[in-house]
C-alpha cells in the first residue's frame, strides 16, 4: 500500500510538471518576450551604443537547461532537436526538451523500480516515456510540413500571377507573405524581411530551404535562383511545377487510401501480443507472472520485449508511404 501511494505521488508530480512546462512556461516566456519589445530591451551588442537602440543580431537564449547544452554542446543530436524545434514553430530550447527527457526517464524508472521486477522492462518504459517529449514535437513539425506542402502548389500559382502580371521576385514573395495563410505567409515575411533588412535574395531564400526542408520547396528556390541568375522565363517551369506536386499529393491520398486496410493488419499484428499478453493476465494470471517470477521466464520476456520493438519499427518502414 505505501510503495503504491508513493508511485502515485511520483506519478501525479512528475506529470504536474510537465503540464506546467508544456502549458504555462511557454506562455510566461512569451508574456516575457512581449513586454521586453514593448519596453524596448537595451541591447548591448557593441559598446557605447545608445539606449533604445534595436538590436538587430540574432541572438539564441539559452533556457531553463541550459548547462546541459553547454555539457551536450558538441553533440550533433542537441542540433537536431533545435532544428526540430524550429521547423515545428516552437519556443522551446533543446536543452529544456534533453532536460525534461531526461527527468521523465527518471522519474519513471524510479516508478518501475517499485512496481516491475525485470530490468529489462524498467529501462524500456524508461526510455519509451522519456522520448515523449520528442515524439511530440516531431509529430507536430510532421503536421506544420504536411500543412505547408498543401499550401504550396496555391502559392506558386500566386507568384506566377504576380511574375504574369509584370512584378519582379522581390514583390513575388511579398504577395505570397501577404495573400496565403500559415504557415507559409510565416515562412515568406520571415524571407521578406530579411531582404528589408539588406538581405540578398538568394541567401534568404537558402536559409528558407533550410527551415522547410520540402523538395518542392526546393525545386521552386532552385527556379528562382536560376531565374535571377539567367534572366530566364520560369513561369512555365514554376506552373508546371504547381500541376506536378498536385498530381504527387493527389496519387500519396489515394495510395493511402488504397492501403488503409494493409496498415490496419500491420497495426494489429503489432498490438495483438500485448492483447494477448493482458488476456492471459485476467484469464490465467499464473501463466503471466513466469515471466518475472523464473529466471528463464525473465530472459524469454526480454528477448520477447526486444523483438516486438525491432518487429514494429521494421512494419512501420515497411508500411510508410513515401511518393
Amino acid at each position: 500500500m505505501i510503495f503504491t501511494l508513493l508511485s502515485f505521488i511520483l506519478f501525479a508530480g512528475a506529470l504536474y510538471g510537465v503540464a506546467h512546462y508544456v502549458w504555462v512556461v511557454p506562455q510566461q516566456a512569451a508574456a516575457r518576450d512581449l513586454d521586453n519589445r514593448l519596453r524596448g530591451v537595451r541591447t548591448s551588442s557593441r559598446p557605447g551604443k545608445e539606449r533604445g537602440a534595436a538590436d538587430l543580431v540574432q541572438r539564441e537564449t539559452r533556457g531553463s537547461f541550459g548547462f546541459l547544452g553547454d555539457m551536450f554542446g558538441k553533440l550533433a543530436i542537441l542540433r537536431r532537436l533545435q532544428m526540430l524545434i524550429s521547423q515545428a514553430n516552437l519556443k522551446y530550447r533543446a536543452s529544456d526538451v534533453m532536460g525534461l527527457c531526461i527527468g521523465i526517464a527518471l522519474v519513471t524508472f524510479l516508478i518501475m523500480l517499485l512496481l516491475v521486477p525485470i530490468p529489462a522492462l524498467r529501462i524500456a518504459f524508461a526510455l519509451l516515456f522519456g522520448s515523449l517529449p520528442v515524439a511530440w514535437i516531431v509529430r507536430q513539425r510532421n503536421a506544420r510540413m504536411k500543412k505547408f506542402e498543401d499550401q504550396l502548389p496555391d502559392a506558386i500559382d500566386l507568384f506566377t500571377r504576380t511574375m504574369r502580371a509584370g512584378h519582379n521576385i522581390h514583390s513575388g514573395l511579398e504577395t505570397i507573405a501577404e495573400e496565403t495563410s500559415d504557415p507559409i505567409r510565416m515562412e515568406f515575411r520571415k524571407v521578406t524581411e530579411e531582404l528589408a533588412l539588406g538581405s540578398a535574395i538568394e541567401p534568404a531564400l537558402h536559409k528558407l530551404g533550410e527551415r522547410v526542408p520540402i523538395i518542392d520547396l526546393k525545386f521552386f528556390i532552385t527556379g528562382l535562383i536560376l531565374q535571377r541568375q539567367t534572366g530566364a522565363n520560369m513561369v512555365a517551369v514554376l506552373e508546371n511545377l504547381a500541376t506536378l506536386i498536385r498530381e504527387r499529393l493527389n496519387m500519396a491520398g489515394k495510395l493511402k487510401a488504397h492501403t488503409a486496410s494493409q496498415r490496419f493488419s500491420a497495426g494489429l499484428l503489432c498490438l495483438l501480443p500485448f492483447v494477448v499478453g493482458i488476456g492471459f493476465w485476467f484469464v490465467k494470471p499464473d501463466y503471466v507472472r513466469l515471466l518475472w517470477d523464473d529466471p528463464l521466464g525473465v530472459k524469454f520476456f526480454t528477448y520477447a520485449i526486444i523483438s516486438e520493438t525491432i518487429g514494429i519499427i521494421v512494419i512501420r518502414q515497411i508500411s510508410k508511404i513515401k511518393v
